[in-house]
């Protein structure tokens, strides 16, 4: 079989530093690297930002960005402004990375979409209604134009079956990976250096996530009155919304200002050594597409507690501890036993890393290969 172009959306690989980037870099990252007879063309309005060489070093990949009169409407050049680049190249898949299609693609190209989830749709009201409505149209369009859509996991690929009505034999579940970065261990000295600039105390339990309703850090706080009080929380996201709020009078109120540590601008490439550093990681989300602080944990070698419900335990399989969202109780108790009993956090910490060989980047890059191979079928590769 010969090489393939395949056409990336590429907004948020250079400029986004959380899940879509993440992901997007992922992909594209390790589909070069692992498969030599893919060739890439990455679409972004810009190249600028946190990641503008990340492909540095990387074959076979070529950036198109808008030019003339599109380069001041970057929005409107994304959406259809680029159909006469596809028409023009010998590119025989497009892939959009995160939940949506252009409203123009040549007839006879392939399209795949990733959608990550429905939030939108499902939480209507943790978004303004101009995003909201934006969200909806993006993803029932994709929805329906693609030959395929993945869905990062089962949970996703119900919810697109149920509430877009697209067809259960359209979509595919390819789970997602994390950042390369949470691939190497972080040193003593890198959790060392952490610690100390950041102020975190010497036991604590981490919660990694936007700070919003969705992610339900208050229950996290409330537990956290259970343990002991030499053991802290470090809470690290982005604020979103009024949520954040609640959660700085919830941790008044419960009289633990001493021992919470709210990390709304830490920087991404101290993730790993934060994980590292934790007793525990606790993620108690109500809903999630994929669940990545889950699978950040286990490649940073710490135990989780996590929600029993949505996606979760799809990403924690056995390794997790789990515990219904809204229990405070048995929140409280999985983290009371992996702060007192060492051998059982251990068994915990080597279950996790069982668990994450499931989720590596070569792994799930293999997967969409095999998907890209499949729905072009012999007669549409190029030499």
């Amino acid at each position: 079989m010969g090489d393939i172009i395949i056409g990336y959306d590429a907004k948020r690989a250079f400029r986004n530093r959380t899940g879509l980037g993440n992901y997007s870099r992922m992909i594209i990252g390790e589909m070069l690297r692992s498969h030599p007879d893919v060739w890439v063309v990455l679409f972004s309005p810009s190249i600028e930002g946190d990641y503008y060489h990340y492909f540095d070093g990387l074959v076979k990949v070529e950036v198109r960005r808008p030019s003339g009169l599109w380069r001041y409407i970057p929005w409107l050049w994304r959406t259809v402004g680029f159909s006469r680049k596809l028409a023009h190249s010998h590119i025989v898949l497009y892939h959009g990375l995160s939940n949506e299609l252009p409203l123009k693609v040549p007839v006879g190209m392939k399209q795949v979409v990733t959608i990550h989830d429905l939030a939108a749709l499902q939480f209507p009201r943790q978004f303004n209604a101009f995003d909201r409505a934006v969200h909806r149209f993006k993803q029932r369009y994709a929805c329906q134009k693609a030959d395929v859509v993945v869905a990062v996991s089962e949970q996703t690929r119900r919810d697109v079956v149920e509430l877009l009505h697209v067809p259960e034999e359209r979509t595919r579940v390819v789970y997602q990976s994390c950042d390369p970065i949470f691939w190497h261990p972080a040193t003593e000295e890198a959790v060392a250096r952490v610690r100390e600039r950041y102020a975190l105390p010497s036991r604590y339990v981490i919660c990694v996530g936007t700070i919003e309703e969705r992610k339900n850090q208050i229950a996290v706080v409330q537990a956290m009155r259970q343990l002991p009080e030499d053991i802290g929380l470090v809470i690290v996201g982005r604020e979103r919304g009024r949520y954040a709020a609640k959660v700085r009078r919830e941790i008044a109120r419960c009289g633990l200002t001493e021992r919470v540590r709210l990390l709304t601008a830490a920087r991404f490439e101290d993730f790993p050594a934060l994980y590292a550093g934790a007793m525990a990681s606790v993620y108690m989300s109500r809903f999630e597409g994929f669940g990545i602080p889950v699978l950040e944990s286990f490649c940073c070698d710490v135990p989780v507690v996590t929600s029993s419900c949505s996606s979760m335990p799809e990403v924690g399989g056995e390794a997790a501890l789990y515990a219904d969202p809204d229990d405070v109780e048995g929140i409280a108790a999985h983290l009371r036993r992996l702060a007192s009993d060492e051998e059982f956090r251990h068994s915990v910490v080597e279950r996790g890393r069982q668990q994450r060989q499931r989720f590596t980047p070569s792994a799930i890059a293999g997967e969409m290969y095999n998907l890209y191979r499949e729905l072009l079928g012999k007669g549409q590769t190029i030499n």
